[in-house]
């Protein structure tokens, strides 16, 4: 079979790419967040640039799910890439000139997030087409491991390439990411998508996207209780960077090292995913485990600022959270048609983000008025009870153990 030969050369070069620019966007999220607390001084501002970028990319994925189940994905990756890079080098040069204003950021975040929209579910919507199905596990776990070791990379030199280099060129370097990204996607060979009926009805194709989530009781349950859980952990992810830089024992360089050791952790863990074989049967368990495990390490890391204890709980926090989602996309990809894939993730993203703008928002408000420790342990545990309601739900326990091998989807109805 072709997509069994090819497969390997394609996942490669779709994940060099990625590496490079998953690099710069972690760099670029440090120096961004450090000079918008240095230039303003407000959690309120550096919330709403948060909300800003990420409220396009979940408007717009829906619709640009269902585009890209009907595009060229290749070429699709390419442009998006390609168009963020431009628009983050401009943004460099404005800042290297000490024109850069809060209002160029914004729009450039627009720019970003739209980018985002298309090329996330493009992404997501590939790998099943150039990786056997009973490699799907091992094929998403080694992609997350490179975007991962791209966080590792990038977020360790972040806070030390702020202090050495300031914001403007961790902005060029990120921008020059993407354009690498783009050209290296030109040679990536993704097999066409083949539907059974050729007319496209852009609104019919999205109907029945709402339709094949909503009707699927344990991917409906599933993706509602993750609308839940992110709601919650963004608004305490986002809290890390003022608490580190408010913090004259932390600042920038340990912010940079604690993401690190989370990305690499997650490393691990996607590794480890990668080259044990889970049997579907037992899959909720671990899945439980690790996302109980993952909770309360954040909950726990804010309330002792002593480093090296953060660390550990870092630790905990990336293994189990790799593993986590390693399960919950091998389950969407293994249980979503091929001609369907790009609406439906759009779609399960899009529902899943969608409080994430408001979380932002919120999170940078309270931020002003309550101790930023108490904030973001009072939001983690949240998440935890989120997590704890959601797998005691029947269906969402029968999707994480789903075996396409033998079970079909419709058991789900």
């Amino acid at each position: 079979m072709i997509v069994k030969k090819l497969w390997n050369f394609n996942f490669f070069m779709l994940w060099q790419g990625q590496l490079v620019s998953f690099i710069g966007d972690s760099i670029y999220a440090i120096a961004l967040g450090f000079w918008i607390l240095q230039k303003t001084g407000s959690t309120v501002i550096m919330g709403s640039l948060m909300a800003t970028s990420t409220l396009p990319r979940i408007l717009v994925s829906p619709f640009a799910g269902v585009l890209v189940d009907r595009s060229n994905r290749k070429w699709l990756l390419v442009a998006m890439d390609a168009v963020r890079g431009v628009f983050v080098v401009a943004v460099a040069i404005a800042a290297y000139f000490n024109l850069l204003s809060i209002w160029m950021v914004f729009v450039s975040g627009i720019i970003i997030g739209l980018g985002a929209a298309f090329f996330n579910p493009t992404v997501s919507s590939s790998i099943p087409d150039i990786v056997p199905t009973n490699k799907l596990i091992k094929a998403n776990s080694a992609f997350s491991m490179v975007t991962t070791g791209a966080g590792i990379v990038g977020n360790a030199l972040g806070g030390v390439l702020f202090q050495i280099l300031g914001a403007p060129l961790m902005f060029l370097i990120n921008g020059i990411s993407y354009l690498f990204s783009a050209i290296t996607e030109i040679f990536i060979k993704i097999p066409k998508v083949v539907h059974t009926h050729t007319d496209f009805h852009f609104l019919a194709d999205l109907k029945e996207g709402f339709k094949f989530v909503w009707q699927y009781r344990g991917i409906r349950y599933l993706t509602l209780s993750a609308a839940a859980l992110n709601f919650f952990a963004v608004m305490g992810i986002m809290l890390f960077l003022p608490l580190f830089n408010n913090t004259p024992s932390l600042g920038p360089a340990r912010y940079g090292i604690l993401m690190a050791v989370v990305t690499g952790s997650m490393f691990a863990g996607y590794l480890l995913t990668s080259i044990i074989h889970f049997q579907y049967a037992h899959r909720f368990k671990f899945f439980a485990l690790c996302g109980i495990l993952s909770m309360v390490a954040s909950i726990l890391m804010p309330i002792w600022l002593y480093f090296p204890l953060m660390v550990g709980f870092a630790i905990i926090l990336g293994v189990s959270n790799a593993i986590l989602n390693s399960f919950i996309m091998a389950t969407f990809s293994a249980a979503v048609p091929q001609n369907m894939r790009g609406k439906i993730f759009s779609l399960i993203g899009t529902i899943a983000g969608g409080l994430m703008p408001v979380a932002f928002a919120i999170g940078g408000a309270l931020a002003e008025f309550i101790p930023i420790q108490v904030l973001i342990s009072s939001a983690f545990g949240c998440t935890l009870i989120s997590f704890l309601l959601s797998i005691l739900t029947k269906p969402i326990r029968h999707l994480i153990n789903f075996n396409p091998e033998t079970e079909s989807i419709e058991i789900f109805r």
